[in-house]
C-alpha cells in the first residue's frame, strides 16, 4: 500500500487513499465503531452487498461522461478486483461487486490514474451529479449543462460542508424544458434557461422519491449560472444543520422542507449567507474541454438483414443539434455489460467518434457525435457486440436496481421480473419496442432506486404472507406517474399487490386494455382520465392469494423457495466507547480545520471547526442519551444542560459561540479565533468527560 504515496500524485487524493487504509486497520483491529467505519467507507464509494464479505463498489462519474481512457481504466479494474461485469445505475455511475474490501485502497489508487474517483460515490454526501445524457447535443437546449455540471461537481467535492450530513443529497441538470435530469425529484434540480441573454437556470428544490414521494418546490423561475453554487453551498449549510439524523426515514431534504415549510426554509437560508464564501461564483464554459471527433475513415459496410436496421435506426438514433452528427442510443439490459465488450467499445469511440460516451438515466449508453455517413459502419460493429438490440429508451427498455441480487435492501427480485416483461413485450407486444410513451421501472425495495414511483407503469418488490403464514414475493403495482417537463411531474399511484408471478399477468391487462381504449391518447392522459379505480378494478382478481401456487413462493430469477430477508451486514466487530470515538473525531476535524487554514481555505477551516464543537456537544449529549437527531437541537439541548446548569462555563453560551460561523465573514482572522475557541471548547469537554468517568 506504500506504493499510493509515489503513484498518486495529488497529494490530497493520496491522503485520502491512506486513510481509508488506515480505518479499514482500525475497524478490523476493533479500534472502530462498525457505524463509523460505514460512514467513511460509504462517503468512498464502498458499500456493503447482500453477500456477507464482499463490497459493491460504486464509481462516480459526474452526469454520465466516461472518456475511452477513462473507461479502460475501469474495465482493467474491474477485471483485477471484482468479476469483470460493470453496472450502469439510474445515477449514471458504474458499479462493480464482490469486491474484497481490503482491496479497496489498491483499487481506488488504479481508478485515480485517469481521474475516476470513488469519493462520495454513497453515505451521506452529495452523490453523483447527474444531467441529461443529451446535453452538449440536445437540439433543444439552450446551452450546454456540462460545464456547469462539472463545476458543481467540482465545487462539492470534499466540501467540508457535505461530508456528514444527517442523509444524502441529490442534484440534477437538465438540458432543455423536457425536464430529462428530473429535477422535480431531486433535492435540488437545475433546469437550463436564457433570460434576456444571460444563462440560467430554474431551480426545483426538495423533491425526492423513496416511501414518500414529493414533488420538488420552485425555488427560483430563474437563477443566473453564476449563482447557482452559492445557492447550493448555503441549501447545504441549511439542511447540514437543521435535517434529521437519527431517524433515517426523516432524513432527507423533502422531510424538512414539509415541516418548515418553503418560505420557512428560504428564511434559514438567508441567515447563512455571510457564511457562504463566494456571493458569485463565475463558471467559464468556455474553458471546458472541446470535443475532438475522430476523423478516421470507415470501410464500407454491407447491411445483410436491412429491415432490423431501419428498425434500429427508428429507434436507436438520437438527432444531434450538431449538423451532420447524430448520437447512437445502447440499450443496456438491466444496465449490465461487460469488460470484454467496453474495451472495444471505448476503442470504436474513440477512433471514430469523439472519445467519449453518456451513461443514462436509464442505464443505457449514449454515444454522441456519430458521422451520419458512418452509422453503417457502427452499426456493424456495435452489432458484433451484441449492442443493437431496438428500442433505446421505449417501453420495451425497462429499468432495474439490483433487487436482492445484492442489494442488501431488497426485498424481492426486480432484474428477474424485469426479463420477463422485456421478453413478453418483444414476443407479444412488438408495437410497444418503437413506443417512447410507455415508461417502465422496477425496484426492489420501497427506497426506489429504479424510479418505479416515477414511472408510467412501475412495479415494487414486496412480500405477501397467506392465511397459514407462508411468505411469497409481491409486486406493488404502481399506475400513472410521468414526467411533464419543466420541472412539472406526477408520481404514480399504488394500485394493488400481486403474487410477483403475476406481474407479467397484470402488464398483459394494463396493455391490452391501453390498446383497446388509449383512442390514440397518450399513457398518461389515458390514465388520468380513467383512474385508480378502474384499474384497480380490472386488476383486483390477480391479487387473490387464496388460488397460490407452489410456484407462487418462488421468486424470479432463483429455483428456491422464497425467504423475505434483509442481507447480512458486515461483523460488528468488538465493542467500543462510543463517547471516546466521538471525541477523537472532533480532534481529527481541529487538525482538518488547521490544514485548511494553512492552506488559505478560511471557508473550509470554519466548517472544520464548526463540526467538531457540534460533535464534542453531541458526545456529552449521547453520553447522557439525549436525542442527537439535529444539529440545530444538539446546539440548544447542551446549552440546556450543560451551560445553563453551570456544568460547563462557556461565556455567552454555546448557541452564540458555535454559531458565530453565520454571523461573520469567512476571513482569515475570523478562521484563526474560530479555530481557538474550538481548541478551548474541546478541552473542557475533555476534561468535563474525564471528571465524570472518575466518579463512575
Amino acid at each position: 500500500m506504500q506504493s499510493f504515496r509515489t503513484e498518486i500524485e495529488n497529494p490530497v487524493i493520496e491522503k485520502d487513499i491512506l486513510e481509508l487504509e488506515r480505518k479499514i486497520n482500525e475497524f478490523q483491529n476493533g479500534k472502530l465503531d462498525e457505524e463509523k467505519f460505514r460512514s467513511l467507507r460509504l462517503a468512498r464509494g464502498v458499500y456493503g452487498q447482500r453477500q456477507q464479505g464482499v463490497q459493491m463498489i460504486r464509481i462516480k462519474l459526474p452526469y454520465g461522461k466516461v472518456t475511452s481512457k477513462q473507461l479502460h481504466r475501469i474495465a482493467d479494474v474491474s477485471d483485477e478486483y471484482s468479476t469483470g461485469r460493470l453496472h450502469i445505475t439510474t445515477r449514471q455511475d458504474l458499479q462493480i461487486h464482490y469486491v474484497d474490501l481490503n482491496r479497496t485502497p489498491e483499487l481506488w489508487s488504479e481508478l485515480e490514474k485517469d481521474e475516476v474517483t470513488l469519493r462520495e460515490a454513497c453515505g451521506n454526501t452529495v452523490r453523483n451529479v447527474t444531467a441529461s445524457e443529451t446535453a452538449g447535443i440536445d437540439v433543444d437546449e439552450p446551452f450546454d449543462v456540462s460545464p456547469y455540471a462539472h463545476a458543481l461537481f467540482t465545487y462539492f467535492l470534499r466540501n467540508p460542508i457535505s461530508q456528514e450530513m444527517g442523509r444524502k443529497f441529490k442534484v440534477s441538470f437538465s438540458a432543455s424544458d423536457a425536464d430529462t435530469g428530473l429535477s422535480y425529484m431531486h433535492d435540488l434540480g437545475f433546469i437550463a434557461k436564457i433570460k434576456n441573454g444571460i444563462r440560467g437556470f430554474k431551480v426545483m428544490l426538495g423533491g425526492g422519491l423513496g416511501s414518500q414521494p414529493r414533488h420538488a418546490d420552485v425555488l427560483f423561475e430563474f437563477l443566473p449560472s453564476e449563482k447557482i453554487i452559492p445557492l447550493m453551498d448555503g441549501v447545504i449549510r441549511v439542511f447540514d444543520r437543521y435535517g434529521e439524523r437519527k431517524s433515517r426515514a426523516k432524513a432527507r431534504m423533502k422531510f424538512l422542507l414539509k415541516d418548515v415549510g418553503l418560505e420557512g426554509f428560504k428564511s434559514l437560508l438567508e441567515e447563512e449567507q455571510k457564511a457562504v464564501p463566494y456571493k458569485v461564483f463565475p463558471i467559464d464554459a468556455s474553458s471546458y474541454p472541446e470535443i475532438k471527433v475522430a476523423t478516421a475513415t470507415v470501410p464500407p459496410v454491407e447491411i445483410e438483414d436491412k429491415e432490423s436496421y431501419e428498425t434500429w435506426k427508428s429507434t436507436n438514433l438520437v438527432p444531434q443539434k450538431q449538423p451532420g452528427y447524430v448520437a447512437i442510443g445502447i440499450k443496456v439490459l438491466l444496465g449490465d455489460f461487460y469488460t470484454d465488450k467496453a474495451r472495444i467499445l471505448a476503442d470504436l469511440v474513440q477512433n471514430y467518434a469523439a472519445g467519449e460516451i453518456r451513461l443514462s438515466l436509464r442505464q443505457n449508453i449514449l454515444i454522441p457525435f456519430v458521422r451520419e455517413e458512418q452509422v453503417p459502419f457502427f452499426y456493424t460493429e456495435l452489432k458484433k457486440l451484441g449492442f443493437v438490440e431496438a428500442g433505446y429508451n421505449k417501453a420495451l427498455d425497462i429499468t432495474a436496481c439490483p433487487g436482492t441480487d445484492t442489494c442488501n435492501l431488497g426485498i424481492a427480485s426486480s432484474t428477474g421480473i424485469a426479463e420477463e416483461l422485456e421478453r413478453i413485450i418483444k414476443a407479444e407486444y412488438p408495437q410497444y419496442i418503437s413506443n417512447s410513451d410507455v415508461v417502465i421501472k422496477i425496484s426492489g425495495c420501497m427506497n426506489a432506486c429504479g424510479q418505479h414511483n416515477m414511472a408510467n407503469i412501475g412495479f415494487q418488490g414486496m412480500s405477501i404472507r397467506t392465511k397459514d403464514k407462508l411468505v411469497a414475493p409481491a409486486l406493488q403495482v404502481l399506475l400513472g406517474g410521468g414526467n411533464i417537463g419543466d420541472g412539472q411531474g406526477r408520481f404514480a399511484d399504488k394500485v394493488v399487490k400481486v403474487p410477483s408471478k403475476r406481474g407479467p399477468e397484470a402488464l398483459r391487462l394494463i396493455l391490452n386494455d391501453f390498446d383497446a381504449n388509449g383512442n390514440g391518447r397518450t399513457y398518461a392522459d389515458y390514465y388520468l382520465e380513467k383512474g385508480e379505480h378502474y384499474f384497480y378494478d380490472f386488476l383486483k382478481p390477480l391479487t387473490d392469494i387464496d388460488t397460490l401456487t407452489p410456484l407462487d413462493f418462488i421468486d424470479w430469477g432463483t429455483e428456491k423457495r422464497y425467504e423475505k430477508a434483509i442481507g447480512i451486514g458486515e461483523c460488528a466487530g468488538v465493542v467500543i466507547d462510543l463517547i471516546a470515538t466521538l471525541l477523537l473525531e472532533s480532534k481529527e476535524k481541529i487538525e482538518k480545520a488547521k490544514e485548511s487554514l494553512d492552506e488559505g481555505k478560511w471557508a473550509a477551516s470554519i466548517y472544520h471547526s464548526y463540526s467538531s464543537m457540534v460533535n464534542s456537544a453531541k458526545a456529552l449529549l449521547t453520553a447522557e442519551k439525549t436525542k442527537v437527531n439535529t444539529h440545530a437541537s444538539i446546539i440548544k439541548d447542551f446549552d440546556t444542560k450543560f451551560v445553563e446548569s453551570g456544568r460547563i462555563i462557556v461565556s455567552g453560551g454555546f448557541e452564540a459561540l458555535v454559531l458565530q460561523l453565520n454571523k461573520n465573514e469567512p476571513t482569515k482572522e475570523f478562521a484563526t479565533a474560530y479555530l481557538q475557541e474550538t481548541s478551548v471548547f474541546l478541552q473542557k469537554v475533555e476534561t468535563f468527560r474525564e471528571k465524570e468517568l472518575a466518579h463512575v
